[in-house]
């Protein structure tokens, strides 16, 4: 009975949508160059942010690449990215605990005098819309271009409950998608985004919003979060 209720277990954990295993591809995606960057079993290809380790908080827990902050002596840190990209399509997907806030930031860059992720790269904001206190910002919410541009609609699912996230970038030209909604739209290093960046947080970090490719980066805000499925490919 034992050994029935663990089987049962693991499909439940390695089952997604249309039935397609975690962390793996189709041979269709495969054909059309997709690459994984979490296999489900290491922390292979991550690394803290200007650094070659990652932190211990960092886990692999039932395929997923998890913040576990649940002994707050143990460091996580922001994690990078290996490799630098520009023109891609980025997807995964991610749950947050309760109340907990995160982030996917891309076009990070590891320059001397850029001490933090944010100092470069743009956020698409993580958060359980529901508690957490940067809900009640504008462009503070799931799934915004934190700070700068607020979703067209709330699409979010739960704390607890998986989201699916899309990013394109091609030739400085946004798309942001969540739970299969197109919910932001922009373009990069023109005078209008100039203009949005200085009427935002980020007014003051000349780097910000500024390089046309860089590491992908998921955020430690202290919270725990999940991530699988984490998959890209080169446009």
């Amino acid at each position: 009975m034992e050994r029935f209720l663990f089987l049962i277990l693991t499909c439940a954990v390695m089952e997604v949508s249309y039935g397609q295993k975690v962390n793996t591809l189709s041979a269709q995606e495969e054909k059309d160059g997709w690459q994984l960057l979490f296999d489900g079993k290491s922390t292979d290809g991550w690394r803290n942010f200007k650094s070659d380790k990652i932190g211990a908080a960092w886990k692999v827990q039932d395929g997923t690449l998890t913040l576990d902050t649940s002994d707050k002596t143990v460091k996580g840190g922001d994690i990078v990215t290996q490799d630098e990209y520009e023109d891609f399509e980025f997807q995964l997907e991610w749950k947050i605990s309760n109340c907990g806030n995160s982030g996917i930031m891309y076009n990070v860059v590891e320059a001397p005098e850029d001490n933090a992720i944010c100092h470069t790269g743009p956020e698409k904001q993580i958060l359980d819309n529901t508690c957490h206190p940067d809900a009640k910002i504008v462009k503070h919410r799931a799934g915004d271009l934190y700070d700068l541009i607020s979703c067209s609609e709330e699409t979010v699912k739960p704390a607890g409950e998986w989201n699916h996230v899309r990013i394109v970038s091609n030739k400085g030209e946004y798309e942001f998608y969540l739970n299969g909604k197109n919910v932001v739209n922009f373009t990069m290093h023109t005078a209008e985004w100039d203009a949005l960046v200085k009427g935002s947080k980020f007014k003051d970090l000349p780097a910000f919003g500024k390089s046309k490719k860089g590491r992908l980066a998921l955020q430690d805000h202290s919270d725990q979060v999940w991530f699988r499925n984490i998959k890209i490919r080169k446009l």
